[in-house]
């Protein structure tokens, strides 16, 4: 199965290639057109992810009202959020809080207790979540303080 994804990354990094370099368009004869390219928020090694020969693959969204905050919890694989809209406080269990604002993307780790918080008075929060994980698998398991 591997073997069918083999050619479309090295088709992908072919054309990556060349619309990283407008003027090799330029030098065939054609005008450079006008290419969107991707603006790296987050690059992160992580360790955790599932092993399994497929996997789910979850978008969520959340809204966090002033004050708001989430169960105390841990992920059996990363999570990686996404602020879209105002701050979010990630405290996990043994480790400093980590304030993310909107812009700005970070990973949960595995298997490790956190609450996160919205610590406004008057904006809310608003993220994009991503998770990976087995088939089957519930997004959150929760913990007792």
């Amino acid at each position: 199965m591997r073997s069918h994804f083999i050619p479309a990354i090295f088709l992908l990094t072919g054309l990556g290639a060349g619309l990283d370099n407008p003027a090799s368009a330029q030098q065939q004869g054609a005008p450079a057109p006008n290419i969107a390219k991707p603006n790296m928020v987050l690059q992160q090694v992580v360790e955790g992810l599932p092993k399994d020969d497929k996997q789910t693959v979850r978008v969520m969204t959340a809204t966090f009202k002033p004050g708001d905050k989430t169960v105390y919890h841990t992920h059996r694989f990363p999570v990686t959020v996404y602020v879209l809209e105002g701050a979010f406080t990630l405290e996990l269990e043994g480790r400093p809080p980590l304030n993310v604002k909107a812009g700005e993307a970070m990973v949960e780790p595995p298997n490790v207790p956190m609450t996160g918080y919205n610590r406004s008075a008057t904006e809310p929060t608003k993220v994009v979540i991503f998770y990976v994980s087995a088939n089957d698998t519930p997004f959150l398991d929760l913990h007792s303080h």
